[in-house]
């Protein structure tokens, strides 16, 4: 598939900011892991990782003209998001803090569930330079915002310049106000069931609440909903993964990227639901969180 450029030229399709980081994977031999002083494991590995990799790296492999912007350190994760991106010719526009480069350890057990502890090196009132996110938002034909606390503060520019947002809630509770304004102000609203009573209710909730046209919510082995402002809740079930799953880490920002690959190609919401769970399921085939996203014809010859 092809998406043409905008009138000004070159364009983004997908803008994505915040949620740079580096991983730092342990496989652990159970989860939960029972308490011990010492567990010897196999090698420990940093990779990039965290949200807005995986859907910049995502929605790259799948054919989209992307860009990332964030603020990272002046550290050696900082110098692993920037090679890494570089090195797959992905655009990362950022600014230095001397708070470091956000981190995640993720424990990862033999059948591929994982435990993440994130260290999000958060500072109350940082704000990302509108000089830094201006220049692509202006071009951007979609903005994908993570949830890091400055991205919050680029909805008032983007409704203005009447760029379509998206973003992710992950394992959001349906109450806790940190991720309230995300959930009212973006266009797609991505979302976990994992920590919801009622996940229909809560969709329900995002659409009422908010401009959302449409609301998804991924459920793991359980499959995925979609609810938007015209059709009924629809539910798909998991795809099977064509290997062993060996590392859950990354599948909802594959899922992320695919869904949105199939909304800016047009694409009828439950087409692009289907081709986000066969996104999905690829993630959780390869070790690591963003090591191997699935590219645009691999993606197609599994519909």
């Amino acid at each position: 598939m092809e998406v043409a450029a905008g009138p000004g030229g070159a364009v983004y399709d997908v803008v994505v900011v915040g949620g740079a980081g580096v991983d730092t994977t342990v496989y652990v031999p159970g989860l939960p892991l029972p308490y011990a002083d010492t567990y010897t494991v196999p090698p420990a590995v940093d990779r990039i990782g965290n949200t807005g990799s995986g859907v910049v790296l995502g929605c790259h492999a799948l054919g989209l003209r992307t860009i990332l912007i964030d603020l990272v350190g002046d550290d050696p994760q900082g110098a692993l998001v920037r090679g890494h991106l570089t090195a797959r010719g992905i655009e990362f526009a950022f600014g230095t803090v001397p708070e470091g480069t956000r981190r995640s350890v993720l424990l990862v057990a033999p059948d591929g569930r994982r435990t993440s502890l994130f260290d999000p090196r958060h500072v109350p009132g940082r704000r990302l330079p509108r000089d830094l996110y201006l220049p692509a938002v202006r071009r951007a034909r979609h903005v994908h915002l993570s949830i890091t606390d400055f991205s919050r503060h680029l909805f008032p520019d983007l409704h203005a310049l009447g760029v379509p947002t998206s973003t992710d809630l992950h394992d959001w509770d349906g109450e806790n106000p940190y991720h309230r304004d995300f959930a009212r102000h973006a266009d797609i609203v991505f979302l976990s069931a994992a920590r919801l009573t009622d996940p229909p209710a809560t969709m329900r909730d995002i659409l009422a609440g908010g401009r959302a046209t449409q609301v998804i919510c991924t459920a793991g082995a359980s499959g995925a909903y979609l609810l938007t402002r015209t059709t009924p809740l629809v539910h798909r079930p998991a795809a099977v993964p064509k290997s062993p799953v060996v590392d859950t880490n990354g599948a909802g920002d594959a899922f992320a990227s695919a869904y949105l690959y199939a909304h800016l190609h047009g694409l009828p919401a439950e087409r692009a639901l289907h081709l986000a769970t066969l996104a999905g399921a690829h993630a959780c085939t390869t070790p690591g969180t963003h090591e191997n996203p699935v590219d645009e014809r691999t993606l197609l010859a599994q519909e």
